[in-house]
């Protein structure tokens, strides 16, 4: 059966839909599955064994709509976005079958299950979420290494009300420097934020780190995170991709809703957030302009889930 699957444009949530779509293949044995979406979230699934290819869909709606025309067609359409420009995509695309992800109607849950309630009502299954799922990468940890290996992931691309600060960071790479090796990870955009981190540490005197922030590919970044030991990061993409590797992990909550974006099935994943009345505002900036759901955690706050976790 040929299938066509648009996949979420950030890297987190496409890395929530896998259990979904280990469900869908389950129940359709015989699946060959054409991916389309953001460059990102194509790249991050593309080595699944039942993908065939990939699309990544241009801005311009002239090359867009070609685009879908030369897709040609399929038995089933699913898409996990929601948006106004999806549901061009929805008519434009040649299927008989055709289901989309309506965000007001999966409201309670985490956002896997939300993603796997999707797909149990488009195809009547009842199967069950179970851990997210990564074929980019064999984990291989390299044995022969001195150190532990910590990686730092300070960005978060949905906006700045998510990040914790750079020289809180630092604060806790330099605490854990004795006994960890430092990777801090970030994509273009956050260049400056992890270049900030690479200042205090040198300024602290920490020499055993690497700066790979806009530096890696989308396979590089899943091959680095499956080999640590400890992540610390805010609510973001690679924060998933650990969940996938089952990595030690420390997570900081901000804006957003942990109850819905946590780390899914990771036996190792500790939360840390200041439940104040403000949260979860769910916005890319700080309303109230104090950003103290971010602001208040300290680093002695992660060093204690970390402690937690060992």
């Amino acid at each position: 059966m040929k299938i066509l699957i648009e996949l979420p444009t950030w890297l987190g949530d496409t890395v929530m839909t896998t259990p979904a779509i280990e469900n869908l293949v389950s129940h359709v044995t015989d699946a060959e599955i054409t991916l389309l979406g953001s460059f990102v979230s194509t790249q991050a699934l593309k080595s699944h064994s039942k993908v065939i290819q990939t699309y990544v869909l241009d801005k311009n709606y002239l090359n867009f709509y070609r685009s879908l025309k030369a897709l040609g067609d399929f038995d089933m359409f699913l898409s996990f976005r929601g948006s106004f420009r999806s549901k061009i995509t929805k008519l434009f695309i040649s299927s008989g079958r055709k289901y989309q992800f309506d965000k007001s109607r999966y409201i309670e849950g985490h956002q896997v299950e939300k993603y796997n309630s999707f797909i149990n009502d488009s195809l009547c299954i009842k199967s069950v979420a179970a851990k997210l799922v990564l074929n980019t990468v064999n984990k291989n940890k390299n044995k022969n290494k001195k150190k532990k290996l910590l990686g730092i992931n300070p960005g978060a691309s949905y906006g700045i009300a998510k990040r914790w600060y750079p020289n809180k960071f630092a604060d806790v790479a330099y605490d854990l420097s004795s006994e960890y090796d430092i990777i801090i990870f970030g994509g273009p955009s956050e260049k400056n934020i992890a270049k900030d981190i690479e200042m205090f540490l040198i300024d602290k005197g920490v020499v055993n780190y690497k700066n790979l922030a806009a530096q890696t590919s989308i396979e590089e970044l899943i091959s680095q995170i499956s080999n640590l030991d400890l992540f610390i990061t805010g609510d973001s993409g690679p924060m998933h991709l650990a969940a996938a590797f089952q990595i030690p992990t420390v997570s900081i909550f901000g804006p957003t809703n942990d109850d819905e974006t946590s780390q899914w099935m990771n036996e190792h994943s500790m939360a840390v957030k200041k439940n104040l009345e403000c949260q979860p505002c769910m916005k890319r900036v700080c309303p109230l302009k104090h950003h103290n759901c971010m602001k208040l955690v300290e680093a002695s706050d992660v060093l204690s889930a970390v402690k937690m976790l060992n």
